[in-house]
């Protein structure tokens, strides 16, 4: 439903003001962040993408970061563009294909380190998951690899508040190649004017000694990213099921601001791939201090429990806005989505008492004040 977009940032204004006096304190604090741009719609980490989510009213946008062989950040998914770009059919870069251990992972491919930002701007994005999103796969070939300075300005120009949530991406590998993430991204998120805690940005890795080292440059908010299973690159011995306990949580809220987990740590699929019950983690965070802001809300069927699913094509789009719900009412404080406009339009329809409530009671009391 492409028009739920337009409708919204046109009624949530309204939403907010009453016939006669001052607006009504009707704010909404859960986030909708859009997850690598409007990934469900066009080749993820694009301009283009990265537009149309902020068209569709998404409050943030998350660029993935890596950097170029000349240390300029740019944004993909990871720093093997082979999916992602069309780099494996550019004869010139053939010899640039190269085996690499990131992450403990021995990865084959072509890697951003080793390309100047002049040669990857050469090459163009193409949808990392086209069996998926045919429509989107469309678009390949069309688009340039952006860098973090063009995101930072296209967020900027935009006629409402837009912030980023930029994920630094193996930043443990990239130091031991004489790559450094921290101190660059800091100094140019400050730059461009970014260096508060209550400035419209937040800084997310998967890794945990980044994000300790940028509580100490940086006085923007930090996002601890939590996957399904498995442990941080640069913590072996602490797993990531460890970091969802109040004792992993408290070390978490000793240097960072939010988690981001895998949804299912806060409400796990059942034996039938329904949602379950939900757990303790979101309580016990927030408890801390600490936001929590789930990840991935995806639109097709092959993402979503089996009962929000919409027939038997897996790249069929589904409820996802069930499936937000069920999250919102678990009070989450905002969500990663590929699908910005079904998370806007779910937040919207799970907000909508609770602001029709305030503006009841507004005119209430300027009636008793008049």
């Amino acid at each position: 439903m492409r028009w739920r977009a337009g409708l919204l940032l046109f009624l949530l204004p309204l939403a907010a003001c009453v016939t006669q006096g001052e607006p009504v304190a009707t704010h909404v604090d859960i986030l909708v962040i859009a997850q690598r741009g409007a990934s469900s719609d066009l080749p993820e980490h694009t301009l283009e993408a990265y537009s149309l989510a902020i068209d569709q009213g998404a409050d943030y946008i998350e660029p993935d970061l890596v950097m170029t062989r000349d240390g300029v950040f740019v944004s993909r998914h990871e720093n093997e563009i082979s999916e992602t770009t069309d780099v494996a059919d550019r004869p010139e870069f053939a010899d640039r294909r190269t085996t690499k251990t990131i992450g403990g992972l021995e990865i084959t491919g072509w890697f951003t380190e080793d390309f100047t930002l002049a040669e990857l701007r050469t090459l163009r994005a193409r949808e990392r998951l086209p069996q998926l999103r045919p429509e989107s796969a469309e678009h390949d070939g069309r688009y340039a690899v952006p860098t973090l300075a063009e995101i930072i300005a296209l967020v900027q120009r935009q006629n409402r508040a837009v912030g980023l949530v930029p994920e630094i991406k193996h930043p443990g590998y990239f130091a031991s190649i004489g790559l450094p993430m921290e101190e660059a991204l800091a100094t140019q998120l400050a730059d461009a004017g970014y260096d508060d805690d209550d400035d419209p940005a937040m800084i997310q890795s998967f890794e945990i000694a980044p994000l300790a080292r940028l509580d100490i440059l940086t006085n923007l908010r930090l996002v601890q990213l939590i996957r399904r299973s498995g442990a941080p690159a640069d913590a072996p011995g602490t797993s990531y099921a460890h970091m969802t306990t109040p004792a992993g949580l408290r070390a978490i809220a000793t240097y960072a601001d939010a988690i981001g987990p895998d949804k299912n740590w806060l409400i796990p699929r059942d034996e039938n791939d329904n949602l379950g019950e939900p757990t303790a983690v979101t309580a016990n965070a927030q408890a801390l201090g600490l936001r929590v802001i789930p990840y991935s809300f995806r639109p097709e069927n092959y993402f979503l429990p089996a009962n929000m699913r919409n027939g038997e094509d897996p790249a069929a789009n589904g409820l996802i806005e069930r499936e937000i719900a069920e999250y919102l009412r678990i009070g989450i404080d905002g969500f990663f989505t590929d699908d910005s406009e079904e998370g806007v339009y779910a937040r919207y329809i799970f907000e909508r008492p609770r602001i029709m409530r305030e503006l009841a009671e507004e005119r209430v009391r300027e009636g008793e004040s008049e």
